[in-house]
């Protein structure tokens, strides 16, 4: 055993759960980062080499080197990285400045005359704030978003699978008018397709800044005064594939980042919502879980099959959304034109970020499980037959019953009926026999409505 075995981890995310969260580790470490500001330095180097104001030439051989510091960067790379910052290395004393290390680490790959070039009248945050939406953006689109996908498509086909399958529905816990199973997992199948196409929008609108020191291109005017700096600033981020946002102080206001955290809070609130109501029919027998026959549910009680996979998702999706809070609330905040709080506080994004991918990837394991249980469904329908009181009084106050609601309120509220009440209430009143056989034909199970259209249009 060694300490760097994931049993060691301070986190459960690269412990215990690092299998789950591996896949944001392109986005979300230390190294990660580090490519992303190579990026961001490489491209600019380039950028101003372009301006016919700047006396610098590279060679396509040397912009093909240049770009390959980030498209080629390697755990050697980030060691290297790493150590200029802490130790010094390659003729470089320790910078303790992670991105004065990046800068001297572009240098090993440019040529002498570019090194000067590099970084060029940048603030820290220039780099930084391009570079955190250079990795949060793809963890988004191409990890968080999918498995969301994943979990809507499989709510599809259990809402077109069981369109049919009539259900008690509960209002206020209480029974009451019946559903099918089907149309409530079309419900949250649309309400996540919703949050999933805000996620993306608020992913798509990630916005970059670059104008220096304090927002005024101070430095590069002075040097540069005939460059059009803006309109150079922002041709730069949107050749990185982000919005650009002007004016802005130091930092960039993360306005931006506030809209994606909240978008992925309510894709979250939905999943947690959906957890807390598998859980529950699970508790009531609607639906039965696949047992695997070496697993343990219980430490003393050999008979249970707990739904393990929604109580994780609840929590995981729980801390998310704390997490997500706080990272909207906070990184929306800088004292004057700038402090450096936020920078240690951004490094937190990929945790938030992973533990939403745990609680995903946990919902879709507990959804793969779960069985619909029809006989106990009816059963349950047919238990509580004053359900069908609603479709009764509406149809006795279409044939011009004033006291149609009275009637069968007196008939059934906080009382245990039958169908033979309804149907000796039926036979007390004055009614054409078409009305009367239609109120016969009334059951609990046929009362469903529009829900089985519904459910097929997922």
């Amino acid at each position: 055993m060694t300490d760097e075995s994931p049993l060691y981890a301070v986190t459960p995310l690269d412990g215990r759960y690092a299998g789950r969260t591996s896949p944001l580790a392109a986005y979300a470490s230390e190294a990660a980062l580090m490519r992303a500001r190579v990026q961001v330095e490489v491209e600019y180097l380039l950028a101003l080499a372009d301006l016919d104001t700047v006396p610098l030439e590279l060679t396509d051989d040397e912009t093909e080197r240049l770009r390959a510091a980030y498209e080629a960067f390697e755990a050697d790379d980030a060691d290297l990285v790493k150590r200029i910052e802490t130790e010094g290395a390659r003729g470089y004393d320790a910078t303790n400045h992670d991105v004065k290390a990046v800068e001297y680490f572009v240098r090993e790959a440019a040529p002498e005359r570019a090194h000067s070039w590099i970084h060029f009248g940048l603030t820290s945050e220039d780099v930084n704030n391009l570079a955190h939406r250079l990795l949060a953006k793809p963890a988004v689109t191409d990890v968080l978003v999918p498995e969301l996908r994943a979990r809507r498509d499989e709510l599809v086909e259990f809402a077109h699978d069981y369109a049919d399958l009539p259900m008690l529905a509960r209002t206020h816990g209480q029974p009451a008018t019946p559903t099918t199973f089907g149309k409530e997992m079309a419900v949250y199948a649309a309400r996540l397709g919703r949050a999933i196409a805000r996620v993306e929008d608020a992913a798509e609108s990630l916005s970059g800044k670059l104008a220096g020191a304090s927002g005024t291109w101070a430095a590069h005017h002075a040097a540069f005064p005939d460059v059009d700096w803006r309109t150079f600033s922002e041709e730069f981020v949107q050749s990185l594939e982000l919005e650009y946002v002007e004016p802005t102080t130091q930092v960039n206001p993360c306005d931006d980042l506030a809209a994606l955290f909240d978008a992925l809070r309510g894709a979250n609130n939905v999943c947690r919502d959906l957890s807390l109501d598998v859980w529950l029919y699970v508790s009531q027998r609607y639906l039965g879980q696949d047992a695997a026959k070496t697993e343990t549910g219980s430490s003393t009680m050999p008979h249970k099959v707990n739904p393990i996979d929604f109580e994780n998702s609840e929590g995981n999706l729980s801390k998310a959304n704390a997490d997500l809070e706080f990272l909207s609330e906070y990184l929306t905040t800088s004292r004057l034109q700038r402090d450096l709080s936020d920078s240690t506080v951004k490094r937190n994004i990929g945790g938030a970020l992973a533990y939403c991918l745990l609680a995903y990837t946990k919902l879709g394991d507990g959804l793969g499980k779960v069985v619909p249980n029809e006989a106990v469904m009816r059963e349950d329908l047919r238990a509580n037959p004053e359900i069908i009181g609603e479709a009764v009084q509406t149809i006795l106050r279409r044939e011009g019953h004033d006291d149609a609601y009275e009637r069968v309120k007196a008939l059934t509220r906080g009382e245990r009926v039958s169908l033979e009440d309804f149907h000796e209430l039926f036979a007390s009143m004055d009614l054409p026999e078409d009305v009367r056989d239609e109120l016969l034909a009334l059951t609990p199970e046929s009362y469903t409505g529009l829900g089985a259209d519904i459910a097929r249009d997922a």
